[in-house]
Protein backbone atom coordinates (compact mmCIF):
# COMPACT_ATOMS: atom_id res chain seq x y z
CA UNK A 1 0.00 0.00 0.00
CA UNK A 2 1.61 3.29 -1.14
CA UNK A 3 1.36 6.75 1.11
CA UNK A 4 -1.27 8.54 2.16
CA UNK A 5 -0.78 12.06 1.45
CA UNK A 6 -1.84 14.48 3.75
CA UNK A 7 -4.13 16.63 1.98
CA UNK A 8 -6.46 12.73 1.26
CA UNK A 9 -5.91 12.32 5.24
CA UNK A 10 -7.07 15.28 6.56
CA UNK A 11 -10.58 15.13 3.91
CA UNK A 12 -11.23 11.54 5.44
CA UNK A 13 -11.32 13.07 9.11
CA UNK A 14 -14.91 13.25 10.62
CA UNK A 15 -15.13 16.17 12.33
CA UNK A 16 -18.87 17.42 14.32
CA UNK A 17 -20.14 18.57 17.59
CA UNK A 18 -16.38 19.07 19.07
CA UNK A 19 -15.61 15.70 18.03
CA UNK A 20 -13.11 14.27 15.39
CA UNK A 21 -11.84 10.97 14.50
CA UNK A 22 -9.92 9.44 11.24
CA UNK A 23 -7.75 6.20 10.41
CA UNK A 24 -4.12 6.82 10.34
CA UNK A 25 -2.08 4.42 8.18
CA UNK A 26 1.60 3.69 9.33
CA UNK A 27 3.10 5.67 7.22
CA UNK A 28 2.49 9.18 9.69
CA UNK A 29 4.15 7.12 12.42
CA UNK A 30 7.41 8.47 14.54
CA UNK A 31 8.35 5.60 15.80
CA UNK A 32 5.80 4.09 17.94
CA UNK A 33 3.63 6.89 18.00
CA UNK A 34 1.90 9.21 15.81
CA UNK A 35 3.68 12.23 14.07
CA UNK A 36 2.95 15.05 16.61
CA UNK A 37 2.23 17.33 13.77
CA UNK A 38 -0.44 14.92 12.89
CA UNK A 39 -1.85 15.10 16.27
CA UNK A 40 -2.37 18.39 16.20
CA UNK A 41 -3.75 18.89 12.80
CA UNK A 42 -6.17 15.92 14.33
CA UNK A 43 -7.06 18.19 17.78
CA UNK A 44 -7.45 21.20 15.48
CA UNK A 45 -10.46 19.57 13.74
CA UNK A 46 -12.48 19.16 16.53
CA UNK A 47 -11.60 22.64 17.94
CA UNK A 48 -12.55 23.86 14.40
CA UNK A 49 -16.15 22.45 14.61
CA UNK A 50 -16.93 24.39 17.84
CA UNK A 51 -14.93 27.80 16.59
CA UNK A 52 -15.90 27.61 12.47
CA UNK A 53 -15.13 31.55 11.82
CA UNK A 54 -12.46 32.67 13.55
CA UNK A 55 -8.84 32.37 13.02
CA UNK A 56 -6.31 30.26 14.90
CA UNK A 57 -3.94 32.44 16.66
CA UNK A 58 -2.24 30.46 18.69
CA UNK A 59 -1.69 26.49 19.62
CA UNK A 60 -0.14 25.24 22.18
CA UNK A 61 0.23 21.27 22.87
CA UNK A 62 1.34 18.48 25.54
CA UNK A 63 2.36 15.02 24.40
CA UNK A 64 1.77 12.85 27.40
CA UNK A 65 1.72 9.26 25.78
CA UNK A 66 2.44 7.10 22.95
CA UNK A 67 -0.75 7.72 19.99
CA UNK A 68 -0.94 4.31 17.86
CA UNK A 69 -1.60 3.45 14.50
CA UNK A 70 -5.43 2.74 13.10
CA UNK A 71 -8.24 5.00 14.70
CA UNK A 72 -7.43 8.55 16.54
CA UNK A 73 -9.75 10.08 18.23
CA UNK A 74 -10.22 13.76 19.44
CA UNK A 75 -12.64 15.45 22.05
CA UNK A 76 -12.78 19.09 22.05
CA UNK A 77 -14.45 21.57 24.28
CA UNK A 78 -14.81 25.86 24.85
CA UNK A 79 -13.30 26.87 27.57
CA UNK A 80 -13.94 30.49 27.34
CA UNK A 81 -15.97 32.36 24.41
CA UNK A 82 -15.87 36.37 24.47
CA UNK A 83 -16.80 38.82 21.38
CA UNK A 84 -13.18 39.36 20.40
CA UNK A 85 -11.45 35.51 22.13
CA UNK A 86 -12.18 31.95 22.00
CA UNK A 87 -10.11 29.34 24.42
CA UNK A 88 -10.91 25.84 23.08
CA UNK A 89 -9.35 22.75 24.89
CA UNK A 90 -8.79 19.42 22.48
CA UNK A 91 -7.75 15.97 23.78
CA UNK A 92 -6.30 13.34 22.01
CA UNK A 93 -8.27 10.41 23.71
CA UNK A 94 -7.99 6.41 24.33
CA UNK A 95 -11.35 5.52 25.88
CA UNK A 96 -10.89 7.31 29.44
CA UNK A 97 -6.90 8.25 28.74
CA UNK A 98 -5.96 11.44 28.03
CA UNK A 99 -2.75 10.68 25.06
CA UNK A 100 -2.15 14.45 24.19
CA UNK A 101 -3.53 17.66 25.14
CA UNK A 102 -4.36 20.92 23.37
CA UNK A 103 -5.44 24.60 24.01
CA UNK A 104 -6.18 26.90 21.35
CA UNK A 105 -6.61 30.36 21.11
CA UNK A 106 -9.09 31.68 18.00
CA UNK A 107 -9.31 35.82 17.79
CA UNK A 108 -11.16 38.67 15.32
CA UNK A 109 -8.24 40.68 14.01
CA UNK A 110 -7.95 44.58 15.26
CA UNK A 111 -6.91 47.37 13.65
CA UNK A 112 -2.89 48.01 15.14
CA UNK A 113 -0.43 51.29 14.79
CA UNK A 114 2.35 48.67 14.00
CA UNK A 115 1.71 46.85 10.57
CA UNK A 116 5.12 45.36 10.24
CA UNK A 117 5.87 42.25 7.71
CA UNK A 118 8.85 40.24 8.59
CA UNK A 119 11.54 39.51 5.86
CA UNK A 120 13.73 36.85 5.55
CA UNK A 121 17.16 38.00 5.09
CA UNK A 122 19.11 36.64 2.31
CA UNK A 123 20.80 33.01 2.83
CA UNK A 124 23.67 31.80 0.52
CA UNK A 125 23.14 28.01 0.19
CA UNK A 126 27.27 26.96 0.67
CA UNK A 127 26.36 23.04 1.06
CA UNK A 128 22.72 22.74 1.03
CA UNK A 129 21.59 19.31 2.36
CA UNK A 130 18.48 17.71 2.15
CA UNK A 131 17.42 14.71 3.53
CA UNK A 132 16.44 11.68 2.05
CA UNK A 133 13.65 9.08 3.37
CA UNK A 134 15.54 5.65 3.94
CA UNK A 135 13.13 2.99 5.02
CA UNK A 136 13.48 1.29 8.50
CA UNK A 137 16.09 4.28 9.24
CA UNK A 138 14.42 7.62 9.23
CA UNK A 139 10.77 7.82 10.98
CA UNK A 140 8.53 6.96 8.66
CA UNK A 141 6.27 10.37 8.46
CA UNK A 142 9.01 12.03 7.02
CA UNK A 143 8.51 10.76 3.52
CA UNK A 144 5.71 13.09 3.44
CA UNK A 145 7.87 16.42 3.67
CA UNK A 146 10.90 17.81 1.87
CA UNK A 147 13.81 19.49 3.43
CA UNK A 148 16.41 20.96 2.77
CA UNK A 149 19.50 22.87 4.83
CA UNK A 150 20.52 25.49 3.76
CA UNK A 151 22.40 26.98 6.73
CA UNK A 152 23.52 23.96 9.62
CA UNK A 153 23.10 20.40 9.68
CA UNK A 154 20.76 17.76 9.89
CA UNK A 155 19.79 15.97 13.07
CA UNK A 156 22.88 13.42 13.90
CA UNK A 157 25.22 15.69 11.55
CA UNK A 158 28.39 16.48 13.91
CA UNK A 159 26.96 20.49 13.35
CA UNK A 160 28.34 22.92 15.26
CA UNK A 161 26.21 25.84 13.93
CA UNK A 162 24.05 26.76 16.27
CA UNK A 163 21.91 27.86 13.52
CA UNK A 164 19.78 26.07 11.00
CA UNK A 165 17.94 27.65 7.79
CA UNK A 166 15.54 24.67 6.31
CA UNK A 167 13.21 25.01 3.27
CA UNK A 168 10.45 22.75 3.81
CA UNK A 169 7.41 21.40 2.00
CA UNK A 170 4.93 19.14 1.98
CA UNK A 171 4.72 15.93 -0.83
CA UNK A 172 1.34 16.79 -1.41
CA UNK A 173 -0.53 18.11 -4.43
CA UNK A 174 -3.87 19.53 -2.58
CA UNK A 175 -4.15 22.95 -1.31
CA UNK A 176 -2.22 24.26 1.16
CA UNK A 177 -4.64 25.19 4.56
CA UNK A 178 -3.80 25.76 8.02
CA UNK A 179 -4.01 21.97 8.80
CA UNK A 180 -0.41 22.07 6.91
CA UNK A 181 1.05 24.82 8.59
CA UNK A 182 -0.09 22.82 11.78
CA UNK A 183 2.37 19.70 10.37
CA UNK A 184 5.10 21.61 9.58
CA UNK A 185 5.50 23.07 12.31
CA UNK A 186 6.50 20.24 14.47
CA UNK A 187 8.86 18.29 11.58
CA UNK A 188 11.43 20.75 12.40
CA UNK A 189 13.65 19.09 14.84
CA UNK A 190 15.88 20.71 17.97
CA UNK A 191 18.77 22.11 17.02
CA UNK A 192 20.30 20.22 19.21
CA UNK A 193 20.07 16.95 17.30
CA UNK A 194 22.48 18.43 14.70
CA UNK A 195 25.28 18.47 17.19
CA UNK A 196 25.15 14.92 17.69
CA UNK A 197 27.10 12.52 15.75
CA UNK A 198 24.99 9.48 16.29
CA UNK A 199 21.40 8.15 16.47
CA UNK A 200 19.65 8.54 19.36
CA UNK A 201 15.95 8.49 20.37
CA UNK A 202 14.34 11.53 20.53
CA UNK A 203 10.73 12.78 20.66
CA UNK A 204 8.67 15.81 20.70
CA UNK A 205 7.23 16.64 24.47
CA UNK A 206 5.74 20.00 23.46
CA UNK A 207 3.85 21.99 20.59
CA UNK A 208 3.78 25.32 20.01
CA UNK A 209 2.56 27.35 16.95
CA UNK A 210 1.36 31.49 16.94
CA UNK A 211 0.36 34.23 15.14
CA UNK A 212 -0.82 38.02 15.96
CA UNK A 213 -3.81 39.08 16.41
CA UNK A 214 -3.14 42.61 15.57
CA UNK A 215 -1.34 44.48 12.14
CA UNK A 216 2.41 43.11 13.80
Amino acid sequence: MGATPYSALMSQVDARDGESSVEVPDDWLQGRTLFGGLQAAIAFKAMRSLVPDMPLRSLQGTFLAPVPGGLVRSRARVLRSGKNTSHVESRIVEGDNTLALFVGVFGVGRPSAVNLRPQQPAVTAKRPFEMPYRTGVTPAFTQHFKARWIEGGPPFSGATDPRAVIELGMQDAGPATELHVLAMADYIPPIGLSFLKERVAAATRSFRNESPIGGM
